[in-house]
C-alpha cells in the first residue's frame, strides 16, 4: 500500500471518529441524513473524486435509476443528495462496510432470488415513502465503462406502488470510465486497494434527467425509458433492446 493510501484511510478513519457522535446525536431528533451526506462527500474529496452537478435532483421521495461503474459512485451519489442505496443483501453482513451502509440506511435485498422479488419489492417501496431519495444501480451490477447493460425491471415496481417519479441518473467518468470501472473478477479489497492507490483528481459528472412517473408508467416501460436517458448522457450506443424484458 502506497503512502497515498495510507494516508487516505487514516483521515478517513479520523472523520469517521469525528462524524458518528454527531451523527448519533443527531438522530434523537432527525434521521441524521446531513452527517451521512456529509461523510460520503469528505470520502469522496479523499478519494480525489471532484464532482460536477449537470440537472436538478430531485428531492424527497424518488428512485435514482443510475448505471454503476464503481465504488466511487456511491461516495459521489451519496456526498451530492441525502440518497440512500439499494445494495445486496451479502454487504450487510460484511463488518466494517456492512456497518456503515446500515447507518447510511441502504435497503439490503436478495437480488439473485426470484423467490424473493415481492419481499424485495416491498422494502423498496417502505423506503420511497420515508422521505430520502433512494438510489437503485439499475444493470444488477458493475459495467465496464463501454458499453451499459439493459436495466433489470424488477424493482421499477417498487415505484409503480409507491406512485413516486424515478429520475434517471448518470454516472459519468467520461474518457476515464473504463479505467475507473470495477475489474472483472476483481475482489472487494483488490478493488479497495487500487482506488486508495489512486492518484487525484477523479473527475465524474452527475447527470440528472428528466423524471419518469412511477405511478404512471409500468415497470418495463420505465426500464426502457430510463436506460435511453442513460445511455444518451453517457454518449454510449443503444443496443436493440427486446420486447419482453426479463425481471
Amino acid at each position: 500500500m502506497t503512502i497515498r493510501a495510507v494516508v487516505r484511510v487514516l483521515a478517513m478513519a479520523m472523520l469517521l471518529l469525528m462524524c458518528l457522535p454527531i451523527w448519533a446525536i443527531s438522530r434523537l431528533f432527525c434521521d441524521g441524513a446531513f452527517m451521512v451526506r456529509f461523510f460520503l462527500g469528505r470520502v469522496g474529496w479523499l478519494l480525489g473524486l471532484r464532482v460536477t452537478v449537470r440537472g436538478q435532483p430531485v428531492a424527497g421521495n424518488v428512485l435514482y435509476a443510475s448505471n454503476h461503474l464503481s465504488w466511487l459512485d456511491i461516495p459521489a451519489i451519496g456526498g451530492t443528495t441525502p440518497a440512500r442505496f439499494i445494495a445486496k443483501s451479502e454487504i450487510a453482513g460484511w463488518s466494517v462496510i456492512g456497518w456503515l451502509a446500515r447507518i447510511g440506511g441502504s435497503v439490503f435485498v436478495a437480488r439473485q432470488k426470484r423467490s424473493e422479488t415481492r419481499e424485495q419489492a416491498n422494502a423498496v417501496s417502505v423506503a420511497l415513502t420515508e422521505g430520502r431519495p433512494v438510489v437503485l444501480f439499475a444493470e444488477g451490477g458493475t459495467g465496464d465503462g463501454v458499453t451499459l447493460t439493459p436495466f433489470r425491471p424488477s424493482l421499477f415496481a417498487a415505484a409503480n406502488e409507491a406512485g413516486v417519479k424515478v429520475q434517471p441518473l448518470a454516472v459519468d467518468y467520461g474518457s476515464r470510465a473504463s479505467e475507473i470501472a470495477w475489474p472483472t473478477g476483481a475482489g472487494f479489497a483488490r478493488e479497495l486497494k487500487r482506488m486508495l492507490n489512486r492518484p487525484a483528481p477523479v473527475r465524474v459528472t452527475l447527470h440528472f434527467m428528466a423524471p419518469i412517473n412511477g405511478a404512471e408508467v409500468d415497470r418495463k416501460s420505465i426500464a426502457r425509458e430510463a436506460y435511453r436517458a442513460v445511455s444518451g448522457a453517457l454518449g454510449i450506443a443503444e443496443p436493440a433492446m427486446p420486447e419482453k424484458l426479463a425481471d
